[in-house]
């Protein structure tokens, strides 16, 4: 398939981030843009050239000029969508988190074997030059993590985006931001074996928690330690903090330090610095290669195993 027709449905923060990546990648052209609202969504289609608009996934599945799709929609639809697209036929990309539950996650897997499409999952820190730096030494046998110590951290008692605008929809800690977490420590240290969770109070509004703690241990030994809040009034982002044997890393989205926060060249990584696009070349080319992709939903399954462990114990 040497020219992929995309179709991205959430036109919002973070499919903007999506647009921008697929513009880069030659023989892709998005042919289809799914919006909650027309009007803004037409306005977003305009500014990257995108010929069809709509508030229905079901019409953008319908079209034949659609190969495949990336979901960045509230978490709360991604595994009914996902299934969707695989049923029309369509190679499906969803943004983190696959799903809520571990029988969603499940049910998506269950589509994907039963179709052979491609079906991948956003986690895009298995993508991002600092973290694949760091994956390249363990792989060569250079280094081994000995302990992971990661902070997410906004600041959002309202329902708002990444660029700060309302959201229809309630984020989550545990599905959405600890799943990057939970896969990139089994990713760099080796299938979790243990876990546990702590959370704060539950919000009168929101009805989430606001603060979350959680500890997990993998098959070679290896611990992490994740804190999480929408509370902190500060710096916004997750950070990662590596400490291996043979060195110490601080892994900032696409950028990285050593212990020392001398600052580490990851340009000659991949072919760019943005995460997000390389996430999107790795969707495309797997379509293209007709192979299963790095963060395929089979790929990331057991992280969502954990999560169900982990919610399991916050819920008793």
């Amino acid at each position: 398939m040497s020219h992929m027709r995309i179709a991205l449905a959430g036109a919002g923060a973070f499919g903007e981030k999506h647009l921008d990546g697929l513009k880069n990648i030659d023989g892709v052209t998005v042919t289809s843009l799914v919006g909650r609202e027309l009007e803004p969504t037409r306005a977003i289609a305009e500014k990257y050239g995108v010929g069809h608009v709509t508030t229905e996934l079901d019409e953008t599945l319908a079209r034949d000029d659609v190969d495949a799709v990336i979901l960045c929609t509230p978490t709360q639809m991604h595994a009914k969508q996902a299934i969707a697209c695989m049923e029309a036929g369509k190679h499906v990309e969803v943004e983190i988190p696959l799903a809520d539950s571990w029988a969603d996650a499940q049910a998506v897997l269950a589509k994907q074997k039963e179709t052979g499409l491609v079906c991948m999952v956003g986690h895009t820190r298995r993508f991002n030059p600092s973290h694949q730096y760091v994956h390249n030494k363990i792989r060569a046998g250079e280094l081994n993590v000995q302990q992971m110590d990661v902070q997410t951290y906004f600041f959002r008692r309202k329902n708002i985006n990444a660029k700060g605008e309302p959201r229809s929809w309630t984020d989550h800690l545990l599905w959405h931001h600890a799943a990057h977490t939970v896969d990139l420590f089994a990713y760099q240290a080796g299938k979790i074996v243990e876990a546990h969770a702590l959370q704060g109070p539950i919000h009168a509004e929101l009805g989430i928690a606001m603060d979350m703690s959680i500890q997990l241990k993998s098959e070679t030994g290896a611990i992490c330690t994740l804190s999480l809040s929408f509370n902190n009034d500060g710096p916004l982002g997750t950070y990662f903090r590596y400490i291996c044997d043979n060195g110490t890393y601080i892994a900032r989205y696409d950028d990285l330090v050593n212990g020392k926060e001398e600052p580490i060249d990851v340009s000659q990584v991949d072919v760019s610095m943005n995460g997000i696009e390389l996430q999107d070349r790795e969707f495309v080319a797997a379509i293209r290669e007709g192979r299963e992709p790095n963060s395929s939903v089979a790929g990331v399954f057991d992280c969502y195993r954990v999560l169900g462990e982990l919610e399991a114990q916050l819920v008793r």
